[in-house]
């Protein structure tokens, strides 16, 4: 992906649901990170990793599901173990992750890019990627039906607008 394309990801979400939020998405940094705003910086900043489109719109994902209190704190206050997991972290991380990874497949099929799931644990323990790659598509089917969180489904929209990708359905959410 282009920084072209990054830079126009970062100003629809800045100007958008970032302006509303006090929120940044900045394109900075060897691994994702979210910082809430302090007394050196008056914004919550979300940086992704690499300069990777996809690992952009995976925090923007984690960003639509953390309520005003887990906003509040470093990384959401959420649980991480990196590469190297056993099965039972490995276990409580594919748990976690089945959510944000549906609203990130949603963000792909809205700006016309291919997603793939993430089991996120090089080094560890055998994982069974299939099984996890359907527990993703039956959460992102149950958001078609049910709706997708209300901050998830607005930037779902703006994205999918900006990209004039059609509506999301659930043929779309086929591996």
């Amino acid at each position: 992906m282009s920084n072209n394309q990054n830079q126009v990801l970062i100003r629809l979400f800045n100007q958008g649901l970032g302006k509303q939020f006090n929120t940044r998405l900045i394109d900075q940094g060897s691994e994702p990170l979210y910082l809430p705003a302090d007394e050196q910086c008056p914004f919550h900043r979300i940086f992704f990793a690499h300069g990777f489109f996809s690992s952009a719109l995976h925090e923007l994902a984690h960003w639509t599901l953390a309520g005003p209190t887990r906003r509040l704190r470093l990384d959401y206050g959420y649980w991480y173990h990196p590469d190297g997991r056993d099965a039972q972290q490995q276990a409580e991380f594919e748990r976690v992750e089945v959510k944000p990874q549906a609203i990130e497949w949603a963000l792909h099929l809205a700006a016309g890019r291919r997603f793939n799931v993430s089991v996120d644990n090089l080094g560890g323990i055998e994982v069974d990627r299939r099984a996890f790659q359907l527990r993703v598509q039956t959460q992102a089917r149950r958001y078609l039906v049910q709706g997708f969180p209300p901050r998830a489904g607005v930037l779902i929209e703006d994205v999918r607008r900006h990209y004039r990708t059609p509506p999301l359905s659930t043929q779309r959410f086929e591996f």
